[in-house]
């Protein structure tokens, strides 16, 4: 999942080429918004030429349109919604348990950090404020992959 990808749990697409430790971004080291990015289209490319390969199976059908969007480059403007429903069908995971999940490490993670929502909001390139952070944190607005990238960012470089 897109969390795994700073621990280097994540595989190749992790930040580093998937040789992280975690001592790789504790001790406030930089973590650059555009490298999780990155991570994350070499993590969904990958997945979508499996649901493509190997097809849904049983799982909910894919929107071409997604995998038309990783093909072409555009991961980044999917919603994290969008992007983990591929994740979900590569993995035979449930889409909606995974979000939650990722929902849950960036909060503990800013449980951890000591951040509030206007903090990030200070600290991220992309035009959200304090109170439409907290809305795609908790999922009542979308949030796409290049948002996503820069809130874990700002999230694990302050881990203490």
């Amino acid at each position: 999942m897109f969390h795994e990808v700073v621990d280097g749990s994540g595989g190749p697409a992790s930040i580093d080429g998937g040789e992280a430790d975690q001592s790789d971004v504790e001790g406030g080291e930089e973590i650059e918004a555009t490298a999780l990015s990155a991570a994350f289209e070499s993590m969904l490319i990958e997945a979508a030429a499996e649901v493509v390969r190997d097809g849904t199976g049983d799982g909910p059908s894919i929107d071409p349109a997604i995998i038309e969007a990783i093909d072409d480059g555009d991961a980044a403007s999917l919603t994290v919604e969008e992007a983990v429903s591929v994740l979900a069908a590569a993995d035979g995971r449930d889409a909606d348990a995974m979000v939650a999940e990722l929902r849950d490490h960036l909060l503990m993670g800013m449980a951890t950090a000591v951040l509030d929502v206007d903090t990030i909001a200070a600290s991220i390139d992309a035009d959200l404020t304090g109170q439409e952070v907290q809305q795609v944190l908790e999922g009542r607005a979308a949030m796409t992959l290049d948002q996503l990238a820069e809130v874990m960012a700002v999230v694990e470089t302050r881990k203490p």
